[in-house]
């Protein structure tokens, strides 16, 4: 009886306590959102992956009787998907990693104490709050083959041999998206780069110096290994912009920009809602949401890693 009394009021003391917590205090403010995030962001990436399983054409219902994978092999033997994923994995590495050395550069130019560095920080950064949308129609007009301003420079140096149709030759097409976009982002690693290089102590300069390390040397052997915090949140941000450019290409190039720059966004769009193939659409979906996961995956786990998470 004694051991029945102890064991109720433990029990009512915890309750008590429960009630009394910060979490049911605080789930009015976080549960509401909570449910909606879960419903609509998860629910609906779940119910992706199964449209995927299916063969749906997007007219009347789906068929769950008769789930498959036929749409995933079916990725794997088409050349479009292949140049697609080719591209994108390309536009990727190559815009994240050239943004951030250009966005390091003008990083440490900056830091030099130049007179006009709020100016120029705010120019170099304005791009990036331009949309893709803005972005694409104003490179449009950089690359137009008769009057663009690319060109038109180039005639005017007496480089007339170097005049290109930037976006229609599919040699120049990808390179020209990355130029592009590298120009609307790269201040975003400067501003990036600048608060890392502001955090570190005036004194490892010095005592470098003293040291006999040259300018590279410092920066090479001291400064940049010290930024890696840094790199790795630009890189993951670059990295989502990257894969969300669908705005930039279908502005320019419409649902067909040719397999030299067709990316794995504007693919899904094509196939979903131009072919009306809603499935294989999904399907194109799924692999780019691997992707993304494959990115921010590995940085949440090093944050949590580091307490930062």
């Amino acid at each position: 009886s004694d051991a029945t009394n102890s064991a109720v009021g433990d029990d009512a003391s915890a309750f008590a306590r429960l009630r009394r917590s910060r979490f049911l205090e605080s789930i009015p403010f976080w549960g509401p959102p909570a449910i909606l995030v879960f419903f609509f962001v998860y629910g609906a990436i779940a119910w992706n992956f199964v449209i995927s399983l299916t063969g749906w054409e997007g007219l009347g219902s789906p068929d769950y009787s008769s789930l498959s994978t036929e749409m995933y092999a079916r990725l794997l033997s088409d050349p479009s998907f292949a140049a697609a994923f080719r591209n994108t994995l390309v536009l990727l590495v190559a815009f994240t990693v050239l943004s951030l050395i250009l966005g390091l550069l003008v990083a440490i130019l900056v830091d030099q104490k130049i007179r006009i560095e709020n100016t120029f920080r705010t120019i170099y950064l304005l791009p990036m709050s331009l949309s893709f949308v803005v972005t694409a129609i104003f490179w449009s007009w950089m690359y137009n083959p008769s009057n663009g301003l690319i060109n038109e420079a180039l005639r005017g140096v007496g480089l007339d041999a170097l005049t290109q149709a930037w976006l229609a030759d599919p040699q120049f097409k990808l390179a020209a998206i990355i130029f592009a976009l590298m120009w609307q982002f790269s201040g975003y690693c400067m501003v990036v780069y600048l608060a890392g290089l502001r955090a570190i102590p005036e004194s490892q300069y010095e005592a470098a110096r003293i040291d006999g390390a040259s300018t590279v040397k410092l920066y090479w052997r001291v400064i940049i290994p010290q930024l890696r915090a840094s790199t790795m949140s630009a890189a993951v941000v670059l990295v989502v912009f990257a894969l969300k450019a669908f705005d930039f290409l279908f502005v320019l190039f419409g649902v067909n920009p040719g397999q030299s720059a067709d990316i794995l966004s504007v693919m899904m769009y094509r196939v979903a809602f131009d072919r009306i193939q809603w499935a294989y659409g999904s399907a194109v979906a799924m692999v780019l949401f691997a992707m993304t996961l494959g990115v921010i995956g590995p940085y949440l786990y090093v944050q949590y890693r580091r307490g930062e998470l």
